[in-house]
């Protein structure tokens, strides 16, 4: 901690050096010289980084008394110590700044294997998904296949049944009408048998008649005569 104090009191120095250039003069001529890196108590709190008895010499040449002038100047450096306090404790040093910067790339790195593991696991469950369904799809899809095929055969099975059975009836109503055309035709050959031995018993019926009235009107004729 005491070393990152001391970075940041050589990044924070030349500032101050500038602006009391005059009063360091001063300052050197009663205190001895120290590196920046020793301006740290042993609590590990701030040195002031100015002049002070030079402060107070100012404010003696205005005119203020001695205590006075020490107790502003004690004010001052005590206000200027807190306020490095707060810029040491609210700003990060370098150190811890890498450190961060280690462990967020850590994590970054740790994060991304993760991701990494995550991604190809669910790939490879998306895959073993995707091959089920597959699986599934091309069991269904011979399901319906078969069922399809099945129906198709009942199908054709009843169709050649109905066809036989047709044929068988229209074989059937051919032989009858067969049966029925022979039954006609004797019947119209009977017929006509019938209708010749009428007309052969009607002309020698007629020829009979006519000769016994021809023997008639000649027996009538010799009696007359």
């Amino acid at each position: 901690m005491a070393a990152a104090y001391c970075r940041r009191a050589l990044l924070i120095a030349p500032r101050l050096h500038g602006a009391n250039r005059v009063a360091s003069r001063t300052f050197s001529d009663v205190v001895e010289p120290r590196p920046l890196c020793d301006l740290v108590r042993p609590d590990c709190k701030r040195l002031i980084l100015v002049d002070t008895l030079a402060l107070v010499r100012k404010f003696e040449a205005k005119g203020l008394p001695t205590k006075q002038a020490e107790a502003i100047t004690e004010a001052l450096k005590d206000v200027q110590n807190d306020s490095y306090d707060n810029v040491a404790h609210n700003f990060a040093s370098k150190v811890d700044m890498e450190k961060s910067v280690m462990t967020i790339e850590s994590n970054s790195s740790k994060f991304e294997s993760e991701v990494k593991s995550d991604v190809i696991h669910h790939v490879s469950l998306l895959q073993q998904e995707n091959e089920k369904l597959k699986s599934d799809i091309d069991k269904i899809r011979s399901e319906i296949r078969y069922e399809i095929d099945k129906v198709t055969a009942g199908l054709k099975l009843d169709l050649n049944l109905e066809k036989g059975r047709i044929r068988d009836e229209l074989n059937h109503h051919h032989q009858d009408t067969i049966n029925l055309n022979s039954k006609i035709d004797r019947e119209i050959h009977v017929l006509r048998a019938n209708i010749e031995s009428l007309k052969y018993e009607l002309i020698k019926y007629c020829v009979g008649t006519f000769a016994s009235i021809a023997a008639v009107g000649l027996a009538l004729l010799r009696f007359v005569h």
